[in-house]
């Protein structure tokens, strides 16, 4: 039951995703000067284009009036009178500035290179110019392309799309950051490689501010758990599971279990119980415990006294699949063959299957359950189901609150849309329709009585309660004046009692005459006051305030349902991290940082078989991982979102995309908003082709790990947009500062000084140990090594095991030589990115400090190297950056050495490879 403090609203976390015409093109012929002709782009979910002056709350663009579109764009500069070319509705906005200010740095005199005590002399003065590794000038503060139209979308402040109101002021997530990066003028047209606004329309568009909405933590649509425990969380194996039901079985004894036990701890957080509740086993209550009595049904799931009918509406609709049903709860176990008081259950969490084991005792008072329970007195499966989703949150107080679309997500692994109906698209009974056909759960409810709790309607139906969609279907109706089929809904209200609704189309309406016999058979009709009841799809979108979908993942599907043509979603999976100072740029307001972010591809090849205008239905989902079990710590969800960006062929050639791209395309999609809710998803209906899309956090430098899916109708293509793992070539740039190529000749002056630099520091052995390296770099490198004591001991260990190839711990001449000419050249990177001369680098300059050294990684090698060598602050010191190019460059020679066939496949023993890295 929901309250009006946690009824759990959308705040467009889910449902329609917000598609920029202008940047896919659709800028001549989408909107005609005669309202009544419909534009064919059909890059919503089969929504046609509405046909009056008022966008009715929906995100599309329409011919409004000069009056219009002064109400639609307040607190905006008045639009120009110049339209776009040929267009006559598209506006010419102001260029949009970011409301975070770039603070530019102090000047660097020019003249004033670092000093050059290196064996290696450089004469490169100190770089004056971006520390990017490409030669494409400073974006400046305001990082929008000027001269192009602005978007076709502007809202009130910039903040959103037309037609698409917001509920809820975007709260800013924090003030104004100061700018790392020095401020150049943008550049007024994209430069001549860009492709021309004919080849890709989103060049030149102007990209809109990014927003972001702020939900309360009690009406936050994933709060429940916020209080679990992580200890309770842990589940035990499958193999845990039989082995401990033997041991329990040979023992002759009940299984207790250790992290859920039997006590008020387990039941509440926030306070002790108002009266004394006994656990009891299903023995202890009846005489007859059976896990299932004569099968299982929606009917057997009925609710107590916890608020939890979001859950109950889930638990039926799981009823509805024997094979979805059955891999929750699965069928190996009773109370009569090998019966140990021990049960098992299976949930999705971030992409995995977590199985979850507890004991069979249940909390009672006065011998009676008071939680979820059967209609049949001795039927304990879903009591035990809901006793196993207690412990995977924490205690069953954890329950109260939360949504029906977590717990069908939690049960089927699938992605879950939202809709607000009074704001639904038009074509949501398609929609749902669509959904039955894949076997997808579907839920709804009434937003609740502020005054009331649990207050009934007129109609009989109970506001703020969760119920599940049992059937959605056309049906036959025959009257004495017309004939035709009628959009029906069957629901079902999770108390299973006579609670239902009263009005058209109720048990025993006289509407079911009109209804043919054989298809009152076909649906299953009864009268019974079972929970259960039927009304018009129309008489739905009136009473009810929003709907759940839950579309399955392909692997629901069992080999019979895919024989008989039923339909399922084609769905991709990717997971990710947001490495602070690496790989959490931040959103597109943050341009800077923004794309080195991590970036997938997904590529559409075929548009859905019934759309007309050769579109695709695309459901992107970002979900962040384990931050619930983590609310009991401070910590929340973080704000979270995506952009869509459109590919040319050309484009898929570059990985990844750099700022480059971005600060001249404008997105052709995006999420409705970012918001801190565990999941953020949006439909989208996009032209086929590939699309680029990055997730992200709304501010840079926010740490989580996350997953992303892709469910699309058609067969989809999705990789990872990131960079092949090897060497590459070194930038040019730094070039100046290397040392020429010493000759092996005996008399070469500059070899002849740096054997005698050897021979002083090596001594009679003619070797150096890391102490002897250790005082020659600490005086060579004092330049670089800002604020420090020197290289430490692990460093300059690490470096005499990158050459040392005898694994004596000591260098030879060559050896020594060598590094030294490793160093240089790092030395020379270091100094390119340092644009502050303050002996660190960036942390978002790692990979291209990298690139310019010759050595390309992927995001997962940055991520770890930035846990191992960065700073709290996101740096990355000298001697630090002087690790990772170590480490990079001794295990990619490790691995290219025993893969002599170019296979990337490299074969080492145990032992072998102990010892090259525990050296290295």
């Amino acid at each position: 039951m929901y309250g009006i403090d946690n009824y759990p609203k959308n705040y467009h976390a889910s449902g329609i995703g917000l598609v920029n015409l202008a940047a896919l093109g659709y800028n001549k012929n989408e909107v005609s000067d005669d309202t009544q002709s419909k534009p064919k782009s059909g890059l919503y979910p089969s929504l046609p284009y509405p046909t009056s002056e008022s966008v009715g709350g929906m995100p599309y663009v329409v011919k409004q009036t000069a009056q219009s579109q002064n109400a639609s764009y307040q607190g905006m500069s008045q639009p120009s009178a110049t339209p776009y070319p040929n267009a006559g509705i598209y506006p010419n906005l102001p260029a949009m500035p970011l409301p975070y200010p770039s603070t530019p740095l102090a000047p660097i005199p020019s003249a004033s290179p670092y000093p050059s005590a290196s064996p290696y002399p450089s004469a490169m003065p100190y770089p004056s110019s971006t520390p990017y590794p490409s030669a494409m000038p400073y974006p400046s503060a305001t990082p929008y392309p000027s001269g192009p139209p602005s978007l076709p979308y502007p809202m009130a402040g910039g903040m959103g799309m037309p037609g698409m109101p917001m509920p809820y002021a975007p709260l800013p997530t924090s003030p104004a950051p100061q700018s790392i990066y020095p401020s150049m003028p943008t550049p007024s047209a994209p430069p001549p490689n860009e492709p021309t606004p004919e080849e890709e329309p989103s060049v030149g568009v102007q990209e809109l501010q990014f927003t972001s909405v702020k939900v309360p933590e009690n009406q936050n649509m994933f709060w429940m758990g916020r209080k679990a425990n992580t200890t309770r969380q842990r589940s035990i194996q499958g193999d845990d599971f039989a082995t401990l039901r033997e041991s329990c079985v040979s023992n002759n004894t009940l299984f207790e279990d250790p992290d859920f036990p039997a006590n008020n701890d387990s039941l509440m957080f926030s306070r002790r119980p108002d009266r004394y509740i006994e656990w009891l086993r299903p023995s202890e209550i009846v005489d007859d415990p059976q896990f299932f009595v004569e099968g299982y049904s929606r009917f057997d799931v009925q609710q107590g006294e916890l608020g939890d009918c979001w859950l109950l509406a889930a638990a039926a609709n799981l009823t509805q699949d024997s094979k979805l049903f059955f891999r929750v709860i699965p069928p190996d176990q009773d109370f009569q063959e090998n019966y140990a008081g021990i049960f098992h259950f299976k949930f999705w969490q971030y992409g995995k299957w977590v199985e979850v084991v507890i004991d069979d005792r249940l909390p009672t008072y006065n011998g009676e359950l008071i939680y979820m329970h059967s209609t049949e007195k001795n039927e304990f499966w879903s009591a035990l189901l809901e006793k196993a989703y207690a412990k995977l949150h924490g205690s069953y107080e954890a329950l109260k609150g939360g949504t029906t679309c977590e717990a069908m997500e939690d049960f089927t692994g699938g992605v879950t849309e939202w809709y607000d109906i009074k704001d639904a698209p038009p074509n949501l009974f398609s929609i749902m329709t669509k959904a039955a056909e894949r076997g997808s759960m579907m839920g709804c409810s009434l937003e609740p009585d502020p005054h009331v709790l649990e207050a009934e309607t007129r109609e009989g139906l109970i506001r703020g309660h969760a119920y599940s969609i049992t059937k959605v279907c056309m049906l036959d109706i025959s009257t004495p004046n017309r004939q035709g089929k009628l959009p029906m809904i069957r629901m079902r209200n999770p108390w299973g009692n006579d609670a239902e609704w009263s009005g058209p189309w109720s048990d025993s309406s006289p509407e079911w005459r009109f209804i043919p016999e054989h298809q009152k058979e076909a649906i299953g009709l009864n009268f019974d006051r079972d929970g259960e009841f039927w009304m018009s799809f129309q008489d739905f979108l009136n009473h009810f305030d929003r709907v759940e979908i839950c579309n399955l993942s392909p692997d629901s599907l069992t080999e019979n349902q895919e024989q008989s043509s039923r339909r399922k979603w084609e769905m991709s999976m990717f997971e990710g991290e947001w490495t602070s100072g690496v790989t959490a740029g931040g959103c597109r307001n943050f341009l800077e940082t923004f794309w080195h972010n991590p970036q997938y591809i997904i590529s559409l090849e075929d548009p859905d078989e019934e759309d007309d205008d050769g579109k695709c239905t695309v459901i992107v989902a970002l979900m962040q991982k384990n931050r619930r079990s983590k609310r009991n710590v401070g910590i929340d969800c973080l704000t979270i979102g995506f952009a869509i960006y459109h590919l040319t062929d050309r484009d898929m050639e570059q990985k990844p995309q750099g700022l480059h791209f971005f600060k001249y395309r404008a997105s052709v999609a995006r999420s409705p908003h970012f918001i801190n809710t565990r999941e953020v998803c949006a439909r989208f209906k996009l032209p086929p082709g590939h699309y680029l899309i990055v997730p992200s956090t709304f501010d840079p430098n926010e740490e989580g790990e996350f997953i992303i899916r892709v469910f699309s109708e058609t067969m989809n293509n999705m990789e990872e947009n990131d960079d092949e793992v090897g060497f590459g070539e070194t930038d040019d740039r730094i070039a100046p500062a290397l040392p020429p190529p010493t000759p092996k000749d005996e008399d070469d002056p500059q070899r002849i000084a740096l054997k005698r630099l050897f021979d002083s520091v090596a001594g009679s052995d003619e070797e150096v140990d890391w102490q002897e390296l250790k005082r020659i770099l600490d005086h060579s490198m004092r330049d670089v090594m800002v604020g420090t004591d020197g290289f430490s001991k692990d460093a300059v260990r690490s470096m005499v095991a990158m050459l040392d190839k005898d694994r004596s711990g000591r260098l030879g001449f060559d050896e020594f030589e060598a590094l030294l000419t490793d160093i240089a050249k790092w030395r020379a990177v270091f100094k390119l990115y340092d644009t502050r001369r303050s002996g660190s680098i960036d942390g978002f300059h790692l990979r291209g400090a990298l690139n310019s050294a010759g050595y390309h990684l992927n995001n997962r090698l940055l991520n770890a190297l930035a846990h191992r060598y960065g700073s709290r602050e996101g740096k990355v010191p000298f001697d630090d950056f002087l690790m990772c190019a170590i480490k990079v460059k001794t295990f990619i020679e490790m691995f290219r050495e025993r893969d002599t066939d170019n296979s990337d496949t490299a074969f080492f023993n145990l032992d072998d490879w102990l010892e090259r890295t525990i050296y290295s």
